[in-house]
């Protein structure tokens, strides 16, 4: 799924390519796309581009006339940017939005239809976003009290929408290899020193791959958006050597869901039990990296 980073360099992309611009037509090939009925989605026909925004992982496409096209890529959304309007591709096009500098097309790979579009007014915004805070404006306060609403593993704390905004699974794992923190330990047992150096972790981490994903992109628009990077420590990484003790990155794996973690430098050698695998091996599931 996209996060910050790559939402923030697809809204860094279309700018420059579409504020200003006329939205002459949006063209809709999925029947499930649409999430909303009014205001109707060619109510937003021949209005022009005033400016775009992020909420949380969506991308907000603000126009004149009070009116917003909201999009949520969801896991396997992705958008490609075109010169001009050409037909919706038969697998996994979801829709094209022509506006008079080009075309924006929103596709969607596998056989599920899980991203969307909703088309509200301003004052509807507010129903749209998972109200999580936003780490680059936040205090250590306000991140500590989101941090802590529920009681969580730090890995589900932090990919919690309705508290901490736009991190998913990668940039969690980055994080915490970031923070120095295991992705299984409870948030309420952190002291006040690992909450400030997770927060710190947070700012530094985030920033860096907005920075990184966008100075990437230059002045194209962004392709292959995946949630791996090869310059990420840990996520994707299972097996390598990590990149600050060269201890073998781990992972747990929880239904299509996996999080990878260094055990030198996150939990202090242990080898964290997976869910399916340390059942499986029992006896022979290493328990530390000595055993593994």
């Amino acid at each position: 799924m996209p996060e910050l980073p790559e939402i923030e360099s697809y809204i860094a992309a279309l700018r420059p390519r579409i504020v200003g611009s006329e939205l002459a037509k949006v063209r809709i090939g999925s029947f499930s796309l649409l999430r909303t009925f009014d205001p109707p989605i060619d109510a937003t026909f021949g209005s022009s581009v005033l400016d775009l925004h992020r909420i949380g992982k969506r991308v907000s496409i603000d126009l004149d006339g009070d009116l917003h096209l909201v999009i949520h890529l969801m896991v396997a959304g992705r958008f490609k940017w075109l010169d001009e309007p050409k037909p919706l591709p038969k697998r996994g096009g979801l829709a094209a939005f022509d506006f008079t500098t080009g075309s924006l097309l929103l596709t969607e790979a596998g056989t599920k239809r899980r991203a969307s579009l909703s088309v509200v007014r301003s004052p509807d915004l507010a129903g749209i976003d998972p109200g999580g805070i936003e780490i680059a404006d936040a205090s250590l306060e306000s991140f500590t009290t989101a941090l802590l609403t529920n009681r969580h593993t730090l890995k589900r704390a932090l990919t919690d929408a309705r508290y901490l905004s736009g991190i998913g699974g990668a940039f969690a794992d980055e994080i915490l290899h970031a923070a120095r923190l295991s992705p299984t330990q409870m948030n309420t047992n952190l002291d006040d020193e690992e909450i400030s150096r997770l927060f710190e972790a947070t700012k530094r981490t985030l920033d860096l791959w907005t920075r990184k994903r966008i100075e990437e992109t230059g002045d194209g628009f962004p392709t292959k958006v995946t949630a791996f990077h090869q310059d990420m420590a840990v996520h994707g990484k299972f097996g390598e050597p990590c990149p600050v003790c060269s201890a073998p990155i781990q992972k747990i794996v929880s239904g299509s869901r996996e999080t990878n973690y260094c055990p030198g430098c996150q939990t202090g050698g242990k080898i964290l039990a997976d869910r399916s695998l340390s059942r499986l091996l029992k006896d022979d599931w290493p328990k530390s990296l000595d055993e593994l």
